[in-house]
């Protein structure tokens, strides 16, 4: 075998060995949600939805939110122009005109400040205006949080993709926690070893004010790990879980809104590095695409073939750990050797200066300080 042929050969199993190995590990220790009832004399709860622009998805999430038996839901309309508030007042919900953004501060880290204070819980949790709760799921949140001896729980609601679209990127979400971070290591109490998914994140309010609240977090675009990290470098103990059937989210209906979404978060993943950046392409290129490239271009090198079994493999492992288990899910897999091309976009929008999020403009650099 030829030295370049024997370097890229090394290179591409052993990255995805270590994200099998990962995969085993999550499949058997990551937590997952059960419905379960809302325990009398708790603590008290409260349910906080920043929303912007949602009035598409809150006659369909909201209902069940209400329904969940919180001591009190508050929705904060952040400045929507699309009747948010109306809609949420009309559902029943008690709902909060947003203050304008201040200098110096991001869109959602401002909005949940100010839930922060107006809620009257012990237990702060912060759900999206697209994410599903099932019957059951607040029992279940505050006993996994009681279980874990957590001061923060975020949840990772399972995806409902629907059309052709949405599944061509947004399982990457589950793929980048589930392949990546073993939960064990999520569990220590370094702060580098953190994942948290603003989707659903359950704080217990002295942990969460002891930190430093949202502040901590006003200019930051993946404010959902930075606060996780911070707060965790502070003492406080993070944990997560899988939402399964009991919480779950449809983020985006297309592909274009994954492209625009997911651009908005890349770079902060890769620690505001644009040759980070640049490096996760081809690295994700060389691993998933070339191996059903080589054969055309005259290149055979000996284990492409089970290269190219291996990345149909892995989205359809993650699937299954997700508890995403209908065929079409399942059939997801064969995108892997597409999915870098596709992902291309994401990146060239992320290695640009600013992004644009929900009619918001935001610089792209570094983050705030602790």
């Amino acid at each position: 075998m030829k030295p370049f042929a024997r370097a890229y050969h090394t290179f591409a199993f052993a990255w995805l060995a270590s994200k099998v190995a990962v995969l085993l590990i999550n499949a058997v220790t990551f937590p997952r949600l059960r419905s379960r009832p809302t325990p009398d004399g708790g603590p008290r709860v409260s349910i906080l939805i920043p929303a912007r622009d949602e009035a598409a998805n809150l006659p369909l999430t909201l209902p069940s939110v209400l329904a969940q038996g919180a001591d009190e839901v508050i929705v904060l309309d952040d400045s929507s122009t699309d009747g948010t508030a109306e809609i949420a007042s009309g559902l029943g919900a008690r709902v909060v005109r947003g203050q304008p953004l201040p200098p110096g501060w991001f869109g959602k880290p401002w909005a949940c400040q100010q839930l922060s204070i107006l809620a009257s819980g012990d237990i702060l949790i912060f759900t999206d205006a697209d994410v599903t709760w099932h019957a059951g799921a607040l029992g279940a949140v505050l006993h996994e949080l009681e279980a874990s001896r957590a001061d923060l729980l975020s949840v990772q609601p399972r995806q409902s993709n629907r059309t052709l679209g949405e599944r061509l990127l947004t399982p990457l979400v589950d793929a980048a926690v589930l392949s990546y971070f073993p939960y064990p290591a999520i569990r220590q109490p370094q702060a580098a070893a953190t994942i948290a998914n603003g989707q659903v994140m359950a704080f217990r309010r002295v942990a969460l004010e002891g930190a430093g609240g949202y502040a901590l977090v006003r200019r930051e675009l993946l404010e959902d790990m930075q606060l996780a990290r911070r707060l965790k470098a502070r003492g406080g103990r993070v944990a997560s879980a899988l939402g399964q059937d009991v919480i779950g989210v449809r983020m985006y209906r297309s592909y274009p809104d994954s492209v625009r979404g997911f651009s908005k978060n890349v770079l902060p993943i890769h620690l505001h590095s644009r040759p980070l950046l640049l490096l996760s392409a081809v690295a994700h290129l060389a691993v998933y695409t070339l191996p059903w490239l080589l054969p055309v271009l005259g290149r055979p090198v000996p284990g492409a073939r089970a290269l190219r079994v291996l990345g149909l493999l892995e989205r359809t492992a993650v699937a299954l750990i997700a508890g995403r288990r209908t065929p079409a899910d399942l059939l997801e897999g064969v995108l892997g050797p597409v999915t870098p091309l596709l992902a291309l976009p994401v990146y060239l929008r992320a290695a640009r200066r600013r992004v644009v999020w929900k009619g918001r403009e935001y610089p792209q650099g570094g983050g705030g300080k602790d």
